[in-house]
C-alpha cells in the first residue's frame, strides 16, 4: 500500500536552474572577454554521420553556446569516416589553442572505435567528461571535468539542497558516460551506492530500498512507480517518445520527496553543465577565474 507524504514534494526543475545558471555564465563570459582582450571560450562539436537525433543535440549545444556569448565550432563528418580520420580531426582540435572544449557526439557509426576516439581528447579539453583519464581522476577525487549528465544531476541536487551523505542511492544503469560516473560522484558525496544493471537479480528489491533512485536504463518506464518507496528522491535521466522517462512517474507524484520532471529535469542540466565546463576550460586556458 502506498501513501502520500506529508511534506511538500520538491520538483527538481532543471530547466529553471539551467536558465538561472546561464545568466551567471553570460556575465563570466563577458568578464573573460574584457580581461583577455576579446577572447571567448570555443566549444568544438564533432558530429559523425547523419543521425537526426544526434544532429538535433549538437544544434542545441551550439545554440546554448551562443546564448551565453560563447562560440561553437561545428565539425560534420560523413557516415563513412574511419577511426583514423576521426582521430586526426581530434588531434587537430587538441593542437588548436583557440579551442577550449571538444565534444564528440555519441553514438558514432559502428565502424569507428568510439572509446579510442573519446580517449584521444586532451584532458584539459574533455569538457564532456568522456575520457578514461578524466573518469579515473574524478572517481579518485582529483581535478577533472565530470561526465556532463551525472555532473548536471549532482548540480541539480545541490541546487535544491537534497541531502546525500549517508543516503542509499541506487543507480539503474552502468554506461561509461552515465551510470558508472554517476555512481562515483554519489560515492564521493558520501552516499552508499548500489549499481543495478541488466543482470541484476531482484531489481525491485534494490529499488524499493533506495533513498535516491537514478534512472539511466534507456527503456521507457522500465521501473514501475510502485517500486519506489515513500519519501524517496527520484531522478530520471531518460527521455523517450511520448514525453516519458525510464521511471513511471505518475504514481510517485505525492509520494516521492523530490523528483525530476520529464522533460525539463535532467536534460537541460546536461547541456548547461557542458557549457559551464567549457567556460571553466576557457578561464583556465586564459588564466582568468
Amino acid at each position: 500500500m502506498v501513501t502520500a507524504i506529508e511534506n511538500p514534494v520538491i520538483v527538481l526543475d532543471g530547466k529553471r536552474i539551467a536558465e538561472e545558471t546561464e545568466a551567471h555564465i553570460r556575465l563570466r563570459v563577458e568578464n573573460l572577454k574584457m580581461l583577455s582582450g576579446g577572447s571567448t571560450p570555443i566549444l568544438a562539436t564533432i558530429l559523425v554521420g547523419d543521425d537526426p537525433s544526434s544532429a538535433t543535440y549538437v544544434h542545441m549545444k551550439g545554440n546554448a553556446c551562443r546564448r551565453v556569448g560563447m562560440e561553437s565550432l561545428a565539425i560534420e563528418l560523413p557516415q563513412s569516416t574511419t577511426t583514423a580520420q576521426l582521430l586526426a580531426r581530434i588531434d587537430d582540435l587538441n593542437r588548436n589553442p583557440d579551442v577550449h572544449g571538444i565534444l564528440l557526439q555519441h553514438p558514432v557509426p559502428s565502424q569507428i572505435d568510439e572509446r579510442a576516439c573519446f580517449d584521444a581528447i586532451a584532458l584539459d579539453k574533455d569538457v564532456d567528461g568522456v575520457t578514461c583519464l578524466g573518469y579515473g581522476r574524478m572517481a579518485m577525487g582529483e581535478s577533472a571535468y565530470g561526465s556532463a549528465t551525472p555532473a548536471g544531476i549532482m548540480r541539480l541536487l545541490e541546487a535544491y539542497k537534497i541531502p546525500l551523505s549517508g543516503k542509499h542511492a541506487v543507480v539503474l544503469g552502468r554506461s561509461p558516460i552515465l551510470g558508472k560516473p554517476m555512481a562515483a560522484m554519489l560515492l564521493n558525496a558520501d552516499c552508499t551506492v548500489t549499481i543495478c544493471h541488466s543482470r541484476t537479480r531482484n531489481l525491485q528489491g534494490f529499488v524499493s530500498q533506495a533513498d535516491i533512485v537514478i534512472g539511466a536504463v534507456g527503456k521507457p518506464e522500465f521501473v514501475p512507480g510502485s517500486w519506489i518507496k515513500d519519501g524517496a528522491v527520484v531522478v530520471d535521466a531518460g527521455y523517450h517518445e511520448g514525453g516519458v522517462g525510464d521511471i513511471e512517474l505518475k504514481s510517485i507524484i505525492g509520494r516521492a520527496s523530490a523528483y525530476t520532471p520529464v522533460p525539463g529535469g535532467v536534460g537541460p542540466m546536461t547541456i548547461n553543465t557542458l557549457i559551464l565546463q567549457t567556460l571553466q576550460a576557457g578561464e583556465a586556458k586564459l588564466g582568468v577565474g
